[in-house]
């Protein structure tokens, strides 16, 4: 495993500096351009889904929502870019977004780093790439590693076609931003799922949480046409063989539904240690969309901040190194592990072995910072990060000796441009459990 003491320091030494020199620039109003658009990313005909080990290598059967690729293209007058890809999807792999970046780079000459690629997480979508390989690849016959690489294919197609939408659309907008709070996300490492309903009307739910509900609006000459928000919690309401974006596919459905003619667009935010709970009925879905939908709606309905200033993108590739590695020896050990998984990854990791000659020694982590205007400090990390991330950053964030904000305006997204593996803070690291190692096993 990656030395999580290290790449929580990184993470946010790094964030930090970035922000710190974004903030430090002088800002001046400015006139936003925007535009939105879509393309249905739901497979075309029936293949494995993402996100439950369980699962096995069985097709979905159906669909309860479209699955959707959403771009939001940004630019100011000083022409800085920005480019969000918001993606129905559990997560995408390292090669698959340099593929879909180099993709949208090649054909409307934006530079990656304004590029976000944002997965909900959702664990009801299709296999994505090499995304959590050693759990689907454990159990894969040729035709099903066929139709994920068919897929992977089709995606950026209609990854592009957003895009174009979204460029197609631009014009003069107005930018704004507020901050909501929904209640329904709730710290699964400690409330048992059983006594959370109880634990609830008591008011004795433990653990961190993040219930911010961050709000962004884009209106065209007057109108509004497209709302982008965020929440920390896995998209795993549901676990049946039916394509859903789970509670923020509803939530999506019912902002689109109630205004007419805009793009709804969710990013997850550092959720990876919590969950929406109770889970496992499809009513419950609907009424946590529905609950995050109104939240949105109340924040729309409110005065909402104008953003004004420049607008600054950055993007960075930190090597965090790898604690020690396996050596071959003990890869062919694994081999023969009675856990596939174990054993799945064991074979991947001897055909890097052999391609490359050895395990690269460190990992080259992504966090992309945002700075819109004067207003919103936007943080994207990658992998599966829990609340401690958020919680701090925007701590350190709003008080810093550089910069005094209020920490709703600071927003922290996970599942960013590579989910590479559960990033758990020192203290969840030390404490074990899934997030603390166990789910390494599928990445």
């Amino acid at each position: 495993m990656m030395t999580y003491s290290r790449l929580t320091t990184v993470i946010l030494t790094v964030t930090l500096a970035l922000a710190t020199l974004q903030s430090g620039s002088q800002l001046f109003a400015t006139n936003f351009s925007a535009g939105a658009g879509r393309a249905n990313i739901t497979p075309e005909r029936p293949m494995p889904m993402a996100g439950y080990a369980s699962r096995g290598a069985k097709h979905a059967e159906g669909k309860q929502t479209e699955l959707w690729a959403k771009s939001l293209i940004l630019e100011d007058s000083e022409t800085n870019v920005a480019l969000l890809v918001t993606l129905d999807l559990v997560g995408i792999d390292r090669v698959l977004s340099d593929r879909i970046c180099q993709a949208i780079s090649t054909t409307h000459n934006i530079d990656r780093k304004g590029i976000v690629l944002a997965t909900s997480h959702t664990h009801s979508g299709p296999v994505v790439a090499g995304n959590l390989r050693p759990m689907h690849y454990a159990i894969f016959n040729q035709q099903e590693q066929l139709l994920v690489d068919e897929y992977a294919t089709f995606l950026i197609k209609q990854i592009v076609s957003s895009v174009d939408m979204a460029l197609k659309n631009k014009s003069p907008a107005d930018i704004a931003w507020g901050s909501g709070y929904c209640s329904f996300a709730t710290n699964r490492r400690n409330n048992p799922a059983e006594q959370v309903p109880q634990l609830r009307a008591s008011g004795q739910l433990q653990g961190p949480v993040d219930h911010d509900v961050p709000v962004l609006s884009v209106r065209q000459s007057g109108k509004l046409t497209a709302v982008l928000f965020g929440y920390a919690c896995h998209c795993t309401t549901l676990s049946d063989f039916q394509w859903s974006g789970d509670y923020a596919g509803y939530a999506q459905e019912q902002l689109e539904s109630e205004h007419p003619g805009t793009i709804a667009m969710f990013w997850a935010g550092c959720g990876a240690d919590q969950n929406p709970l109770p889970r496992r009925e499809l009513e419950l879905a609907k009424k946590y969309g529905s609950d995050l939908a109104y939240s949105v709606n109340q924040v729309l309905a409110s005065p909402m901040a104008q953003i004004t200033g420049e607008m600054k993108v950055q993007l960075q590739w930190q090597d965090i190194p790898f604690a020690d590695l396996p050596t071959r020896e003990m890869l062919l050990a694994d081999t023969k592990s009675t856990n596939i998984y174990t054993a799945s990854r064991a074979e991947a990791l001897l055909k890097k072995i052999d391609a490359k000659g050895a395990l690269s020694p460190s990992y080259a982590y992504p966090i992309a910072t945002w700075q819109l205007g004067d207003q919103i400090l936007w943080v994207f990390l990658g992998g599966e990060v829990v609340v401690d991330y958020a919680l701090r950053l925007k701590g350190e964030l709003s008080t810093g000796k550089h910069d005094s904000r209020d920490p709703r305006s600071i927003w922290v997204a996970a599942y960013c441009n590579d989910v590479m593996a559960y990033i758990p803070s020192r203290r969840i690291l030390a404490e074990g459990g899934y997030e603390g190692g166990g789910a390494m096993v599928y990445y």
